[in-house]
């Protein structure tokens, strides 16, 4: 797989940039939907740290020859948000930000294809307001990576004014997901809300009880197989809450369960080894 998406990436940067380039890189198409269905599947996360930024680069090789092609873009966008998740933000948090930043980039270009480019979303409140309401079902994946990069990028600069003032269109983004298709990505944008909501204090705008039923029916929603939610549940909401012993079970059950769902066993993967390191911390924590 990665010897034949090497050489396709070989000859996309040895054609001169012109039609035959971009043909070269969307008939590359199919092998990077496999790619991404293999590395979903992967349950070595040490296989899966080795192997991501290769694949990325060639993402973003392909995308000098085809800047246009709004699919490399969300699946760069998801990627380099999964990599950054997954294996760089807890050990280097300073280079997940630019990581994060880097995914938002490539979510705000389809996101910018649908109508709503980069001075719309930082621009005036009105034109944000207006572009977000004219968004469709179709650009659900655009809005969503968006504000989760860009989301992300925020949580690791919360010293910096200007990144906490830029919160509330996260949020107004992420609001429009929820009206626009709430199942996208297994729930997604519910499990956004209840760390959002879960992660801080009520006097800081924290409300426990409307995060708890955004992880609730981000549960429901993808029938508790994304254990994400139960990791996030307990890293944002039961630990603000001071719940101790709610914190330990539920990351304990997240140890303990196993999930047949195969698209997910990275994600559970990353989700395991997340519980692991909190259990870890419990004692600091509380």
């Amino acid at each position: 797989m990665l010897i034949r998406l090497g050489a396709i990436m070989s000859l996309v940067l040895l054609l001169p940039a012109c039609s035959t380039g971009q043909l070269v890189a969307r008939g590359a198409a199919p092998l990077i939907d496999n790619g991404v269905t293999a590395m979903n599947r992967e349950t070595d996360l040490g296989l899966a740290q080795a192997s991501m930024p290769a694949n990325l680069k060639m993402l973003e090789a392909l995308l000098i020859a085809d800047p246009g092609n709004v699919a490399y873009q969300l699946q760069a966008a998801m990627g380099f948000y999964g990599y950054t998740l997954a294996f760089v933000e807890s050990a280097n948090p300073v280079r997940a930000a630019g990581l994060y930043r880097r995914a938002r980039a490539h979510a705000l270009i389809a996101l910018g294809d649908a109508g709503m480019p980069d001075a719309v979303l930082t621009g005036s409140t009105a034109e944000f307001e207006r572009a977000l309401a004219a968004l469709k079902q179709d650009d659900v994946p655009a809005l969503f990576w968006t504000a989760s990069a860009w989301g992300k990028w925020i949580e690791l600069q919360l010293d910096d004014p200007a990144r906490l003032a830029e919160l509330p269109r996260v949020e107004a983004m992420m609001q429009r997901v929820l009206v626009l298709d709430e199942t996208y990505y297994y729930g997604g944008a519910h499990l956004f809300f209840g760390a959002y909501y879960g992660g801080r204090a009520p006097m800081f705008g924290g409300d426990f009880a409307r995060a708890a039923k955004h992880f609730d029916r981000a549960a429901e929603l993808n029938h508790q197989q994304l254990l994400l939610v139960e990791v996030y549940r307990a890293r944002y909401l039961l630990r603000q809450m001071g719940e101790r012993e709610a914190f330990h079970a539920a990351l304990t059950r997240v140890l303990e369960t196993s999930v047949a769902n195969p698209e997910l066993n990275l994600a559970n993967a990353v989700a395991k080894q997340e519980a692991a390191a909190l259990l870890a911390q419990e004692k600091d924590l509380f």
